[in-house]
């Protein structure tokens, strides 16, 4: 054929010339990239961790944010109780290893149980399972000063090596940011899906596309967006006042495409309850729309 080029793989002609290139010759051992079924084919290996053999956990729900301090650890265990109220069995895994704080929020103390299968997670007044370095720890003020390998491979032993028995919401509270400890839940645990907790600062958007493209690049679900630290309520007139500036939480979601579940108030209840370790005896009206939309998930 006068147009030949004689590079047969690039040319779907069946001309009498015609040579077959064997796939070995031209193979990029990139089996993502290449349809073929040769016997040099490999899947590629899961990085996913397996539960407990005496463990079954239905949903897991990771609690995110692309920066610290905008509550995290509070949307946790307000989702976490919120679940547990409507007849659910739940768990916490604490993966904020430098900085846990479940532990103190429902006023748990004390090590936690363990056998020869493994550990035994500890248990809040209402029934909620939890596992947290600071149930670890001699002193829960002590300072956890270990290299990311370390703390990624105790988050693991968190989910693998703990009889968390029958879950139906395991709600992962991780430590804000992209390094390694958030990298290791996002590829070793089975997550169903995210969410983003934020706060009404301008730095607002770009903590959310963070956490976004992060979500992306590990082909998680992000089931919303919860605005944490959204008004003050007036005790007299009831007004909202803006204390951090004007929320822009519905407009970012509306940007990147996600839900708006819900927007937390600045409240003193809510801190004393924390502080006092009895985040469960009071009501959290604010999550109800979150818990409505972890109900939706299938």
């Amino acid at each position: 054929m006068e147009n030949c080029t004689h590079d047969c793989s690039t040319c779907s002609a069946d001309c009498a010339s015609r040579v077959e290139v064997p796939v070995e010759e031209t193979c990029t051992h990139d089996c993502s990239t290449c349809s073929a079924n040769c016997g040099s084919r490999q899947e590629p290996e899961s990085l996913l961790f397996p539960p407990h053999e005496l463990s079954s956990v239905k949903k897991v729900i990771g609690i995110v944010s692309g920066k610290g301090g905008v509550g995290k650890s509070l949307v946790t265990s307000m989702m976490a109780i919120a679940m547990s109220r409507k007849g659910n069995r739940v768990g916490i895994l604490d993966a904020d290893i430098t900085g846990p704080s479940i532990p103190k929020i429902f006023g748990v103390k004390g090590g936690v149980g363990g056998s020869e299968y493994g550990m035994y997670p500890a248990k809040s007044k209402t029934g909620i399972n939890m596992m947290s370095v600071n149930l670890l720890l001699e002193n829960e003020t002590d300072p956890v000063a270990w290299r990311g390998p370390l703390i990624a491979g105790v988050v693991q032993q968190f989910w693998s090596d703990t009889v968390w028995m029958d879950i139906d919401y395991m709600f992962v509270d991780m430590p804000p940011g992209t390094g390694d400890v958030p990298l290791t839940v996002f590829q070793s645990l089975p997550l169903d899906g995210i969410i983003i907790v934020t706060s009404p600062q301008e730095l607002v958007s770009m903590i959310v596309e963070k956490a976004v493209n992060m979500a992306g690049l590990m082909n998680v679900p992000i089931i919303g967006l919860v605005e944490n630290m959204s008004y003050l309520e007036c005790p007299d007139c009831g007004k909202h006042i803006d204390v951090f500036g004007k929320s822009r939480a519905a407009e970012v979601a509306a940007r990147y495409g996600i839900k708006l579940l819900s927007k937390i108030p600045v409240n003193p209840a809510i801190a004393m309850a924390c502080d006092k370790g009895d985040l469960e005896g009071i009501d959290l009206p604010w999550v109800e729309g979150a818990a409505e939309a972890l109900e939706e998930l299938k």
